[in-house]
């Protein structure tokens, strides 16, 4: 089906997901299903709010990969290409929150709280320059604009949105790619060994999620990088480190800017300008 392969020894269910989560003081529940087709995600939205009879946060970040090579100019990729792309990671995400708006409303209007609902777009880089293909980037615009079109309409009600920019993250899927000999070629020789886990996500979208109701209105719409909120509200990576910021010299430098160097002059960067990047 075009999966990418992880480790044979993970156990990525949903099933196992909700037990990690009610293992760290949630409680989760597992709702199997396929977002690809509509009224799914309606479904769910509707039975979560008849369960909680509330709707506080929604977090959007189901994305498909495609099984054909990222890169490629856009007219010899077929429109499979922006289906796979943009299906699920903009179509069902704007039926999320075209769903889970009303009762955000109705949580806002009648549920007394310090914090305001939050629905949270998770979207990339790709949103701002050139990264992979033409249907990549212009579906990860598309998501940072809606989440601030839909700031503006919802303002007035007291539900925030806000769009979380990770950096290069070191999903499962990644981490095999590694150990397949892959990544170099598919990644453009990044150094997956300096990213980001998935949790340093949920790290910075607990902070948002805590913002009082004025702080986290203004804020509303933006785009949130997680490394650059790492700074701003002083967490860490699970190994204790603090990534840097994809639009930091301190990841451009020694992943872009040092290597065309050494391709154009043929010889290597001295290490007292590569150990004293600011």
């Amino acid at each position: 089906d075009g999966q990418r392969p992880v480790a044979d020894d993970l156990e990525l269910t949903v099933e196992s997901a909700a037990e990690e989560i009610t293992k760290r003081g949630g409680q989760g529940h597992a709702i199997p299903c396929d977002l690809s087709k509509d009224g799914v995600i309606e479904e769910i939205i509707e039975r979560v709010v008849k369960e909680q009879e509330r709707l506080d946060v929604m977090v959007c970040s189901a994305y498909t990969t495609p099984p054909d090579n990222l890169r490629g100019e856009f007219w010899n990729q077929g429109l499979d290409m922006w289906d796979a792309v943009n299906g699920v990671g903009l179509r069902q995400v704007y039926a999320a929150c075209r769903a889970a708006a009303p009762h955000m409303i109705e949580t806002a209007k009648n549920i007394p709280q310090k914090q305001p609902p939050l629905m949270c777009l998770v979207s990339s880089f790709g949103g701002k320059s050139y990264t992979f293909n033409v249907a990549y980037g212009v579906g990860k615009a598309a998501i940072d604009r809606l989440s601030t079109d839909m700031s503006y309409q919802l303002a007035k009600y007291g539900v925030a949105t806000t769009t979380l920019y990770p950096g290069l993250v070191k999903t499962e899927a990644n981490l095999q790619m590694v150990e397949d000999g892959t990544w170099d070629e598919a990644s453009g020789n990044l150094d997956l060994s300096q990213g980001e886990s998935p949790q340093f996500s949920g790290r910075a979208l607990v902070k948002l999620a805590s913002l009082d109701k004025e702080t986290m209105m203004e804020r509303s719409g933006n785009v949130e990088v997680v490394a650059e909120m790492a700074k701003e509200f002083d967490f860490y990576d699970l190994d204790g480190r603090r990534p840097a910021s994809i639009r930091s010299l301190q990841y451009l430098l020694p992943n872009f800017v040092f290597a065309q160097i050494e391709k154009e002059a043929g010889k290597p960067v001295p290490d007292w300008i590569k150990n004293n990047v600011p």
